[in-house]
């Protein structure tokens, strides 16, 4: 099933364009054995503190929940004394690795007409950070951070970035891709067309908004949209 009608194709970005395992990978012969424990709590707190803190609320910027997710695997671990090592798994995040098709994925699209933009519950700095360490910006027409709002996703008012960034009244006009389930739901459910980037071979989740197409990467995705 294509994706007909499509004018802007707008990514997550942490688990969709960027390896979020990345740091931890890269660190794991000075972690030790905990390595994959700790990269794979990090992510887990990073993104159930979002939502609860957009329920409580208590908005704070992405990066300083980031550091608390970090801070809770670490003592989780039995890592909380290693400050050195804190520090430079925080500063790898700003240089995480794109997934190895992102680039000329993006490009075909670009080449094809079509918008292309991030939406991301990112702060800035860090969407710049890893934007630039994966030399991915000419690509882009848009990076959109959640930090506009004060809210994290899935708030319905973070896909009205998208609407509103790029002039769209309709919102089945936008491809939206994300390897989160749970985001790719709450996209589909706002109106936009989703494929969800499955990398990882989960079961979808039990909540509103299906998706129209399920890949395991992005390297399909120009041939969905005509580009």
């Amino acid at each position: 099933m294509s994706l007909n009608g499509i004018k802007a194709c707008v990514f997550d970005a942490y688990g969709t364009l960027f390896n979020v395992h990345a740091a931890a990978a890269r660190l794991k012969d000075e972690i030790g054995p905990m390595a994959d424990q700790l990269s794979a709590t990090w992510r887990t707190k990073q993104l159930e503190y979002t939502w609860l803190r957009s329920l409580i609320p208590a908005y704070k910027p992405f990066w300083e929940v980031t550091q608390d997710g970090l801070d809770f695997a670490m003592e989780e671990c039995g890592l909380s004394d290693r400050s050195d090592l804190r520090q430079k798994l925080l500063d790898l995040y700003f240089k995480l690795d794109a997934y190895p098709e992102v680039p000329e994925m993006l490009a075909s699209l670009k080449a094809g007409g079509i918008q292309t933009g991030i939406l991301s519950n990112g702060s800035m700095d860090m969407l710049d950070g890893a934007v630039d360490s994966a030399g991915i910006r000419d690509r882009l027409d848009a990076v959109l951070s959640v930090e506009d709002v004060g809210i994290f996703k899935p708030d319905p008012r973070i896909y009205q970035l998208v609407m509103d960034h790029f002039g769209l009244e309709d919102r089945a006009s936008v491809a939206f891709m994300s390897s989160n389930a749970w985001d790719a739901a709450a996209a589909a459910h706002f109106g936009f067309q989703v494929v969800w980037v499955n990398r990882f071979g989960k079961p979808w989740e039990r909540l509103p908004g299906e998706p129209k197409r399920v890949l395991t990467d992005l390297s399909g995705l120009p041939g969905l949209v005509g580009a």
